[in-house]
């Protein structure tokens, strides 16, 4: 994807979220400007929000316990909503969640729990499109890395994305894309430092 193919591009502060409809066809692209920074994501059937994102799916169908190139992101109904078409990074991560003002206080101590996080990020997005708290499910990591062990035991490490580093979603059919730029500071998602990032869609497919 060539900066004349794009049709929108908008560069996302650190900690802030985002949304735009992705139609059938086109591309987005999500850059890690300045690197080690993880993007949340949660994905909706643009005409149905009732149909959205299943991590579970995703990884049944795929076999795999990580996102990548290739990846066909899945719905709850079972229909391909997306692919992932371009990577250089090449770890994404769909099992650990995203963070919120409960799950740092538990993780990191009470003095935490107001510290602005992903899930009050997705609530004030959504609300943009008539969707509420009710309507967040397991999400999408981009950039994270969450090893996992032979037990299936899972924690978050340094990220391994490079500034620059991107990775492309072409959508299988008009999809609401709803990003968290995440604001973590109390483990190494982000390197302990929120970046800003950048999104490029296009209409042309991810190369």
């Amino acid at each position: 994807m060539s900066d004349t193919c794009a049709i929108y591009s908008c560069d996302i502060p650190s900690e802030r979220p985002w949304s735009g409809v992705l139609r059938k066809g086109q591309t987005l692209r999500i850059i890690d400007s300045e690197g080690q920074q993880a993007v949340d994501a949660l994905l909706y059937c643009a005409d149905d929000p009732a149909e959205r994102y299943s991590s579970q799916d995703t990884l049944r169908v795929q076999g795999s316990a990580y996102v990548e190139l290739g990846t066909r992101l899945i719905s709850n109904k079972g229909r391909v909503m997306a692919r992932v078409t371009a990577d250089t990074c090449g770890r994404h991560d769909t099992s650990a969640g995203c963070c919120s003002c409960e799950s740092n206080a538990v993780r990191f101590g009470e003095a935490t729990k107001y510290q602005h996080a992903c899930r009050e990020n997705f609530i004030i997005e959504l609300s943009k499109h008539g969707l509420t708290k009710r309507d967040i499910v397991s999400n999408l990591n981009f950039f994270m890395n969450v090893p996992i062990d032979p037990s299936g035991n899972f924690t978050v490490v340094d990220g391994l994305s490079a500034p620059g580093n991107h990775v492309d979603v072409t959508a299988d059919m008009d999809v609401l894309f709803v990003i968290s730029n995440c604001p973590q500071v109390n483990n190494p998602c982000n390197g302990f430092n929120p970046t800003p990032i950048r999104v490029v869609i296009s209409d042309a497919p991810g190369m």
